[in-house]
């Protein structure tokens, strides 16, 4: 580490360079300025750079490589283990870089590194076009993409990786590079769910594509009724098209308007049905659902921006998730997944959630480091609660449900559903061939592992 009289040196050169605001502890903001999604994270960086450009993320990296300190980078900040912060340490803060520019001819927008999935939604809205997203608003584009990509449109448009084109990155020694199929290919193949592991993303170039409308329905039955529900939403999926995608979920029954006063603050089972189409096309996608008696239920046209926002949630409630990729969706699995909800801690925000998959996700470009890809269905339990005395129960309950879902698990995982699992959780969310490789593209890009707060991938 550099002595206090460098490191004070250095820091007031930073604060004079940078175009961007700098954070140090004591100073006003800093602690709005190191406050993440999960509210269970409380770190506290000796800096934040609130970077306004990739000029002043080459000026914050070189900065943290002359103090030897260790590097976090933060874009929407929901990494539910807290990885866009660290302990003494430095954090790229990419929030002021959220310009997208959308190319319609080209179908395709430029989006800087601290743009939100709201910030690239409500840009491309206006051209009727879209590609696939996180299903929260909030969510920073780069660590989604990077990570891998799983959304509402997955099935139709693909992973969000496989709509990425291009790369600006800052590496480890500072250096600006950029990635593509042409240019640097290797670094460019590591981007496709390697995550942040290479270097800070300043801008992605993103694959768009026609939507003109877009369509979901809602519905809630008593949790005795979720099996059947389940199934027949399975049945669903087993021949639907693949514009339609969404989940079947226990929940906490929300104060909305269309939930009976009776189901609310209660355990139900929902059915979401979401459609990159028509109202009426995804009435009759829906329909064996809608068939069945059931407790509330919404259907309706929405524009996609909208739809992204639904499951929006304030930062600072305590957030614990994990998922398992599984094989099939076998009856008996639905009744242990279904008995397994009884036990879910309501009422809170917590959600236990099957996700379809199949469709463009398996049909993808093959060699990505995304092994999860052919699994047909994900089980994603999220721990959203607001008390920290129910944090020891939420805990067990999410490894609960892994444990009992793993007889049908691939073994493999989507990393951005998942937080901090250890080195066996990383290499399934890569695979074990594609970590050796991956790990040679680390050596060249960070060879000192600068960037280790991430699903972490060891130099070779």
């Amino acid at each position: 580490m550099a002595s206090l009289s460098k490191a004070g040196a250095a820091l007031t050169a930073l604060r004079e360079d940078l175009t961007g605001e700098v954070f140090a502890p004591g100073d006003p903001g800093y602690d709005g300025a190191r406050t993440v999604y999960n509210g269970m994270i409380d770190r506290r960086p000796a800096v934040v750079a609130q970077c306004a450009d990739g000029d002043d993320v080459v000026r914050a990296v070189r900065f943290a490589r002359d103090l030897d300190l260790p590097i976090a980078v933060r874009g929407g900040g929901h990494s539910v283990a807290g990885m866009a912060l660290n302990d003494g340490g430095l954090v790229v803060d990419l929030r002021r870089m959220h310009a997208v520019t959308v190319r319609p001819e080209e179908a395709s927008a430029r989006v800087g590194g601290g743009a939100t999935m709201g910030h690239l939604d409500r840009a491309t809205e206006p051209h009727h076009l879209a590609t696939t997203g996180g299903r929260v608003s909030t969510t920073g584009v780069g660590g989604f993409v990077l990570g891998g990509g799983s959304g509402w449109l997955e099935r139709k448009f693909g992973l969000a990786v496989d709509n990425l084109l291009d790369v600006d990155l800052v590496t480890a020694d500072g250096s600006a590079v950029h990635a593509s199929e042409r240019e640097n290919p290797e670094l460019f193949w590591a981007l496709h769910g390697g995550g942040g592991n290479f270097g800070v993303a300043t801008s992605l170039t993103l694959r768009l594509h026609e939507l003109p409308s877009m369509a979901f329905a809602l519905l809630l039955f008593r949790p005795e009724d979720g099996p059947g529900a389940i199934r027949v939403f399975r049945g669903i999926m087993e021949s639907a098209p693949v514009e339609a995608g969404g989940g079947v979920l226990y929940m906490t029954g929300p104060a909305e308007e269309f939930v009976p006063e009776r189901l609310v603050g209660t355990l139900v089972c929902g059915a979401l049905l979401t459609y990159a189409g028509s109202e009426d096309e995804l009435r009759r996608t829906a329909e064996p659902l809608l068939a069945l008696p059931h407790e509330a239920e919404v259907v309706t046209a929405i524009p996609y921006a909208e739809l992204q926002r639904m499951n929006d949630d304030p930062p600072g409630l305590r957030n614990h998730w994990s998922a398992e990729y599984l094989t099939g969706l076998p009856d008996e699995l639905v009744d242990v997944f279904s008995s397994r909800a009884l036990t879910m801690p309501v009422p809170t925000l917590t959600q236990h959630v099957l996700f379809p998959l199949g469709g463009a996700v398996a049909d993808g470009p093959a060699g990505y480091p995304v092994p999860y890809r052919d699994a047909p269905w994900a089980a994603h339990p999220f721990g959203m609660w607001e008390d920290p005395a129910d944090d020891e129960r939420c805990v067990r309950w999410v490894r609960d449900v892994r444990a009992d879902v793993r007889p049908w698990s691939t073994g493999a995982v989507y990393l951005n559903f998942v937080g901090d699992e250890g080195r066996d959780r990383v290499e399934a969310g890569l695979g074990p061939e594609h970590t050796r490789r991956l790990a040679e593209v680390k050596a060249r890009y960070d060879p000192d592992n600068v960037f280790r707060f991430n699903h972490n991938i060891a130099p070779a």
